[in-house]
């Protein structure tokens, strides 16, 4: 059967809404940006303590006491983690995607209910949305919206509008028709019958739709942190792929805090607005402590204090943003390999000390180099040339800059440990038991992983190998596995990489060399940035290291300060100041 090229009219559709819509999409993409950063702004100006009262209050006029009490405490949790501006914006991406997609899912719903035929249609059309893998749509927005919020925004309102739009047509469904006969024989008319007894009636049903819009908007804004969405999922996506358990903890159990408060509330909300559910509610507390723990107060005591609480958020919020105007915006973006992330850490702080104020983006590679090519991203550190990131690069040489090489040596190569007998890629052939058939490799999208795929086993004749996809860090997880268990194993590594010095390891010699030459690392800029930062152009175009400067510097970040990157670079400081005066002298 001859293949369907499925893959090739997507491409083409997209490059061609990109090409043609992009003033509506930078419309859209404004708006949005707009929205989201004004409300992450509303919600991170205040302090801690008093948005915490304000939701306490809340949850208690909505579930009582004990809900109340508890919301406080899992506020201060997400505080006391050191993830609460993280959440915040994270509880901004929510709101704005989640109100986005039951603006639309809402109407929708209610006419599939209404009107059979649109039902009918929308049926498999939700059915396509619902199952579409999450990742998949965050293809097409980077494309029309670039990196940031805008895209993750967009794709979690998609994949988060089928429960809305399945639940409000099934609860206007399940009314009963008596009810909707005997308003139609008083006469009342069609959009009547819709707001006075349908929706009411199907309240319930529609708020646990609004319930499951929000735990999935949540679900996605995480997952969004691949593009360069801020908040939690950022932070998840950096524990990930640099396998810091504890930062992943942390944020794990944060995002699981805020989806905790926000299902309950949600899930209140919906007794609260339903009469059947709320004289329910009020018949089931019978006095005792139980009493106690539900009571709520009067609407107009849970509404003044939550007014006193708003006011003190707000006037708090305003106080405490006070201070000096922050200096020229610069972002920068990173992917994570160790050399890339320490040396973006350094630059961030000689960058600030020089007033500029810096924003750092982990993304893979390729939503990276989009990114510097949309104009999303100032800055990266870590380009691989002429072959690793060859394929970005030419598909993107025309929108970027090419700023100057730091480091001259690279080079890839396959690994295993020290005391391992083979020397060199050829010395595996016919040994795949020994290494249970497989290479350990990183993130799909490298450079590395593609010439190891097509040169490298191809050219020895390792046919019987099979190249496992990761991350690095699932990599670094599984040698270090294989070190403490002397088991065999064989990695994709590259240089300059610290583990040559944590892990008792050794490269495998190339002799045909299908790894290549040894490459170059440059810093690569947007279109435009030596126009815009001239004098940081300059500081970049001087810039260099060798392994004597850069390998500690890895340690320092990636390994002994790996939660507090900015203690390690002040360390590595310390220990060459004569560096630190010709980054920016």
């Amino acid at each position: 059967m001859p293949r369907i090229p499925l893959g090739g009219w997507v491409t083409d559709a997209v490059n061609f809404l990109t090409k043609h819509g992009r003033p509506v999409f930078s419309a859209i993409s404004d708006v949005v940006g707009g929205v989201v950063h004004g409300l992450g702004h509303v919600l991170t100006a205040p302090p801690s303590l008093a948005f915490a009262a304000l939701v306490a209050m809340l949850c208690w006029w909505l579930r009582g006491l004990l809900a109340g009490v508890l919301a406080f405490v899992g506020l201060m949790l997400i505080d006391a983690l050191g993830q609460w501006n993280a959440a915040m914006e994270t509880l901004a991406l929510v709101l704005v995607a989640s109100g986005a997609a039951l603006i639309v899912g809402i109407p929708l719903g209610i006419l599939s209910a209404r009107v059979p035929k649109f039902g009918a249609v929308a049926r498999p059309v939700l059915d396509f949305m619902q199952t579409m893998p999450a990742f998949v749509y965050l293809i097409p927005a980077i494309s029309f919206f670039g990196l940031g919020e805008v895209p993750g925004v967009i794709a979690t309102m998609i994949f988060s509008i089928p429960p809305g739009v399945r639940l409000t047509e099934l609860g206007i469904k399940q009314v009963d028709r008596e009810m909707v006969e005997a308003a139609e024989a008083f006469g009342a008319p069609s959009s009547r019958i819709l707001t006075r007894v349908q929706l009411p009636l199907a309240l319930p049903t529609i708020m646990t739709g609004v319930n499951q819009v929000i735990m999935l908007s949540l679900s996605m804004v995480v997952i969004a942190g691949m593009v360069g969405a801020e908040g939690l999922g950022a932070n998840v996506f950096g524990a990930i792929t640099q396998y810091n358990l504890g930062a992943g903890a942390e944020s794990g159990l944060a995002v699981v805090l805020l989806a905790i408060v926000l299902d309950r509330m949600t899930s209140a909300l919906g007794q609260r607005l339903a009469p059947a559910a709320r004289r329910h509610a009020e018949r089931a507390v019978h006095g005792g402590v139980s009493s106690v723990l539900r009571y709520r107060p009067r609407p107009a005591l849970a509404l003044s204090g939550v007014v006193v609480f708003a006011l003190l958020a707000a006037t708090l919020g305003v106080v405490g943003s006070g201070g000096g105007s922050k200096g020229k915006p610069i972002t920068i973006g990173y992917i994570p390999w160790d050399e890339d992330i320490a040396v973006t850490q350094l630059w961030k702080a000689q960058l600030e000390k020089k007033g500029y104020q810096v924003t750092l983006k982990q993304v893979d590679a390729g939503p990276l180099f989009a990114g510097l090519g949309q104009g999303d991203i100032d800055l990266f550190f870590d380009a691989w040339l002429p072959a690793t990131h060859a394929d970005y690069y030419n598909r993107y040489k025309n929108k970027i800059t090419d700023i100057g090489t730091w480091y001259q040596n690279a080079s890839m190569q396959l690994a295993v440990l020290k005391d391992d007998p083979a020397s060199s890629v050829a010395d595996l052939k016919g040994q795949s038991a020994r290494y249970k058939g497989r290479v350990v490799g990183i993130e799909p999208g490298a450079g590395e992983m593609k010439i190891v795929k097509n040169k490298v086993l191809p050219g020895y004749g390792l046919g019987d190998y099979k190249v496992l996809e990761s991350s690095t860090a699932a990599m670094l997880a599984e040698l270090n596995r294989s070190v403490q268990s002397k088991q065999p194993i064989v990695v994709t590594l590259w240089k300059p990489h610290w583990a040559y010095t944590k892990f008792p390891i050794k490269p495998l010699a190339d002799p045909q060399n299908a790894f290549g030459s040894a490459e170059k690392v440059h810093t690569l800029g947007r279109q435009g940035f030596a126009k815009d930062f001239p004098q940081v152009n300059s500081w970049l175009k001087n810039f260099r290291m060798t392994d004597t400067d850069l390998f500690p510097l890895e340690d320092l970040v990636m390994n002994k300060y790996k939660d507090k990157p900015a203690q390690g670079v002040a360390e590595w400081e310390k220990q060459h100041p004569d560096i630190v005066k010709k980054l920016t002298g």
